[in-house]
């Protein structure tokens, strides 16, 4: 008789779109064309620099055994956990953020950004915006009529992520600082507060990116740049014409694996910033549009996700859902934006595929955790159907 109360909820299962493989599959498909593509991209320069063809990719095959582990210990951390460590969680946030700004950062190509932890390197930024989303999201939750009908209520998270946002300009890290900024105001937003309240933070933040970029020459020059590359191809246009060259010599199909001529010490960071165009050049327009195309399931997988936490009543499951989800696509989308000329250069990552094992592996715990999101979601679901089936089957024996 139990099985058969249990038969009409996984037929109506059955039916509907299942976001979980989704996320699982194209998450997987992304990692492994990072590792691929690391291994084509790095080989050269790797055998030029550190006389060892394949130091980047063993370690990014590492750092992908890593992230899978993370995100099998993260899976199986109850939601519930992460709301009520909310404060523990924004301290190590703000904590590695000023640490790295002490004689333990690290400073690469004039950006202090990185924590040595032996083997390799703690970029800070990453473990920063999950753990401020994460906090952000329990404040939403505990403090909804404060924040959608009040101004402090509104205010009070803007002054977290103000604080968050100084220590990563001081790095510099302008790139981290407008992801993490614009996932939480997305989050802040989909909770329900009103699009009037953000227009005033619009201006601001818009008068303070100016003053950010007129103030910083280095800044400037970029925007120039970006604005026509090829006045000045061989200094300040450099990068993006080479990934420009790579997006033209693809053309439909590609060069083939391996056969790309920019990663032969033309595109500079062929490897980490700009993969994507190596994947153009290699793969072409069609390989290009497919990498696209996965992070776009990735992160409409992950919405429908959040959206149907949501409707379940797991208030802090959906907002956290929604925090990890628009980091993951707003950074991927810079990322492929700025390879493509149609943004400014910024040194961020193409999360699951460029070199680098912080943002691998934070990526792969946000991942996990929307995926117990929909577990748990999905227990849920069934004790209720269990729980109905049973009253009526109750029911019925009573009559």
């Amino acid at each position: 008789m139990q099985a058969g109360v249990s038969v009409p909820h996984y037929q109506g299962m059955a039916g509907e779109l299942q976001p979980l493989p989704v996320l699982i599959i194209t998450s997987v498909a992304l990692l492994v064309t990072g590792v691929v593509m690391i291994s084509s991209a790095s080989m050269d320069m790797a055998a030029a620099t550190l006389g060892n063809s394949y130091h980047y990719v063993i370690r990014q095959i590492l750092f992908a055994g890593l992230g899978c582990a993370t995100a099998l210990v993260a899976v199986n951390v109850p939601i519930s956990w992460w709301e009520r460590s909310g404060w523990l969680l924004l301290g190590i946030g703000l904590l590695v953020l000023v640490l790295v700004l002490t004689p333990l950062g690290r400073t690469v190509n004039g950006s202090t950004r990185w924590i040595p932890m032996g083997l390799f390197n703690v970029q800070v930024s990453e473990v920063a915006k999950l753990c401020l989303i994460a906090y952000l999201a329990g404040y939403v939750v505990r403090r909804r009529e404060e924040l959608l009908h009040t101004w402090p209520g509104f205010l009070k998270p803007l002054g977290v992520l103000g604080v968050a946002s100084v220590l990563l300009v001081i790095q510099p890290d302008f790139g981290a600082t407008v992801v993490l900024v614009t996932a939480a105001a997305g989050m802040i937003f989909l909770s329900g507060v009103r699009l009037s309240r953000f227009m005033p933070l619009i201006g601001v933040l818009a008068a303070l990116g100016t003053t950010l970029v007129v103030t910083q020459p280095y800044r400037l020059k970029r925007v120039v740049s970006y604005l026509d590359p090829w006045k000045d191809q061989f200094d300040s246009g450099y990068q993006l014409t080479q990934s420009l060259i790579a997006f033209g010599r693809g053309e439909w199909v590609g060069v083939g694996l391996g056969n790309s001529v920019q990663k032969l010490f033309f595109l500079p960071e062929a490897h980490t910033d700009f993969i994507y165009a190596i994947i153009a050049e290699e793969f072409g327009l069609l390989g290009a549009l497919v990498v696209l195309g996965l992070f776009a399931a990735l992160v409409v997988s992950g919405l429908v996700i959040a959206r149907r936490a949501e409707k379940a009543g797991m208030a802090f499951g959906a907002c956290f859902s929604y925090g990890i989800t628009l980091l993951i696509g707003l950074q991927a989308g810079i990322n492929m934006a700025v390879s493509t000329g149609l943004l400014p250069t910024k040194g961020l990552t193409l999360p699951l595929v460029s070199y680098g094992g912080s943002s691998l592996m934070v990526t792969c715990i946000g991942i996990a955790v929307i995926a117990r999101v929909e577990l748990e979601r999905q227990d849920r679901a069934r004790v209720a159907s269990e729980t109905k089936g049973n009253r009526n089957k109750g029911g019925a024996v009573y009559d």
